[in-house]
């Protein structure tokens, strides 16, 4: 470990000896992370690079945060870092960090999945922290109070559990996490006393079901997984706000373009997607488009809303269409779709078609005679498209206007 390393695990160690004392931002490397980061209940960082007009702008107001917030809140449990990502690449690189400046969260040392996107001032930033160190549990007294104050058009979590245990602890870590994407609920610990018996329910509200939970509630990884599968839904709704941060998650998009105003066959490709694609969560990101909205890249594809639903893939390179939607519901033709594209067969059937077209067109020439360079203006002679229609979701990435997009060769 050479000398800096050395500097900065003692930084880290200082900072959990000083507690409160410390009100400095502290640098994050590869060296002290996993310190750092079991260190706070939150760990705000900021990674950063010199040679960013925009990262050069977030640093001093970072770090005044920082000093706010330790000034305001001298008891709190939590640590602002900054990671120096052209001396600390490695950090940068663990967490796919390709903008900057970029500011991710982590909560009980697990990574928050949505990354700081609101205003760059000390205010908002130090209420934010503020936020995270905030209690995600919500508490009833009565079975009339949680009917009366639970949103039942949000996604709920419903626990009978004692706050003095493991398992509760459990819940509240994840609480912690799924904050954005669930409601959590417990009872009050009098009106919680009156059962003995540990319950947990997922209340879904576009089936107006509960999902009862009957794993072991001290596997925290089990927990954990349960209520992330029931939280985020596997088919999401993209929209013009949402879309650059479901770009990031680097999924090619199965998207689902429909009418806004006849929104009845999203059950049918939810529960399609649920059948055919169960193991691709990975691999595949099924999402719902408002194909009045996402007119464009409907465009590309050759479609208008006349047309509409119309599935396709968007690689990020290029768009494929599904081509008949009669077969959508047809078993394993959505999941031939989707394993077409990791095989390359989609990318390569385009090809074959457009060899075949591409005969077809000289043999329609030669029957009516015409050789190279005349009969331009025949609809049959235009140029054909050689490659599949362009990616147009790669285009609504993160914007230059916000961030420096890192290019390798810039480090």
């Amino acid at each position: 470990m050479n000398l800096a390393s050395v500097l900065s695990v003692l930084a880290a160690c200082l900072f959990v000896a000083q507690g409160a004392e410390f009100k400095e931002a502290i640098e994050l490397s590869m060296a002290n992370h996993d310190h750092v980061l079991g260190s706070a209940q939150v760990v705000f960082v900021a990674f950063c690079a010199d040679w960013c007009p925009f990262s050069r702008r977030l640093k001093p107001v970072f770090e005044e945060s920082a000093r706010v917030f330790h000034q305001e809140n001298p008891q709190a449990s939590a640590i602002w870092a900054i990671v120096d990502s052209q001396r600390q690449a490695d950090v940068g690189d663990k967490y796919f960090v390709n903008k900057y400046p970029t500011m991710k969260v982590f909560v009980n040392g697990e990574l928050i999945s949505k990354e700081y996107r609101s205003t760059r001032s000390v205010e908002a930033l130090t209420n934010f922290v503020k936020f995270q160190l905030s209690t995600a549990i919500n508490e009833f007294s009565s079975e009339d109070q949680l009917n009366q104050e639970m949103d039942k058009s949000k996604r709920n979590i419903v626990a009978w559990l004692k706050k003095d245990g493991s398992k509760f602890m459990n819940l509240k870590k994840v609480a912690s996490i799924l904050r954005e994407d669930c409601s959590f609920w417990v009872p009050t610990d009098h009106f919680g006393t009156q059962t003995s018996e540990n319950k947990l329910s997922f209340f879904d509200p576009d089936t107006n079901e509960e999902a009862k939970f009957t794993g072991n509630f001290n596997d925290y990884e089990f927990v954990k997984q349960w209520i992330t599968d029931k939280c985020i839904p596997l088919v999401r709704e993209v929209t013009f706000e949402n879309v650059e941060e479901l770009t990031e998650e680097g999924m090619p998009f199965l998207i689902y373009f429909r009418d806004p105003d006849n929104k009845s066959t999203d059950k049918v490709f939810g529960e399609a997607v649920a059948r055919e694609l169960y193991d691709q969560r990975s691999s595949i990101n099924p999402l719902l488009a408002d194909g009045h909205k996402f007119a464009h890249p409907l465009k590309h594809l050759g479609k208008t809303r006349e047309d509409l639903p119309v599935l396709a893939i968007d690689s990020f390179q290029h768009m494929y269409l599904f081509s008949d939607m009669t077969q959508m519901n047809v078993p394993g033709k959505l999941r031939e779709f989707v394993m077409d594209l990791h095989s390359g067969k989609l990318h390569k059937e385009f090809h074959e078609n457009l060899d075949q077209r591409m005969i077809d067109l000289a043999k329609a020439k030669a029957a009516r005679g015409i050789t190279d360079g005349h009969d331009a203006q025949a609809p049959s002679a235009r140029p054909i498209d050689t490659t599949p229609p362009p990616s147009v979701f790669k285009e609504l990435k993160p914007s230059d206007k916000r961030y420096s997009i890192l290019q390798k060769s810039e480090l």
